[in-house]
């Protein structure tokens, strides 16, 4: 991505948090809550209150409206039409042609323990978009924390541990 100003970032984290505002109460109101076997992956992904999650199946993962969160979207490979989950708090979109993938909800389920762990929304995007501008999105702390999560829980329930 492109250099962004402290100013710049500013003003895009707060477009992003309203946004995101706006699509977790969608998924919270249009959402489904997780299944018994959900409930024990969030409960071992180390989600604090997965009776809140919902999850919303979509054709496409929405994009925003916003000119400046689409090229920042674009810029940092955040939301693609490759995109097949995203997690905005408890509030889980998952493209229809992914649903049922356990590593997929696992890997969300660890972005919802680190929105309870940083907060909330607003403080979750300013650490996880930081991240993702600094170090790039594959490299972005808080995506490989997700992504070996998710790999270690699946290892672990394919070994029957």
């Amino acid at each position: 991505m492109n250099e962004v100003s402290p100013e710049e970032f500013e003003g895009l984290l707060l477009l992003a948090s309203d946004w995101a505002a706006d699509q977790e109460a969608r998924i919270l109101k249009e959402g489904e809550p997780l299944t018994e076997s959900q409930l024990a992956l969030a409960r071992r992904v180390g989600v604090s209150r997965p009776q809140r999650v919902r999850l919303l199946r979509v054709e496409q993962i929405p994009r925003p409206s916003n000119p400046a969160l689409v090229a920042a979207a674009d810029a940092t490979g955040l939301l693609s039409p490759y995109t097949t989950g995203l997690t905005i708090h408890y509030g889980i979109f998952i493209r229809a042609d992914s649903w049922g993938d356990v590593r997929l909800l696992a890997h969300e389920l660890v972005h919802i323990r680190q929105y309870e762990r940083t907060g909330g929304i607003y403080p979750f995007l300013r650490q996880y978009l930081l991240e993702c501008v600094t170090d790039g999105y594959p490299d972005a702390p808080m995506e490989k924390e997700a992504v070996q999560t998710a790999d270690m829980i699946i290892r672990q329930e394919s070994e029957g541990e």
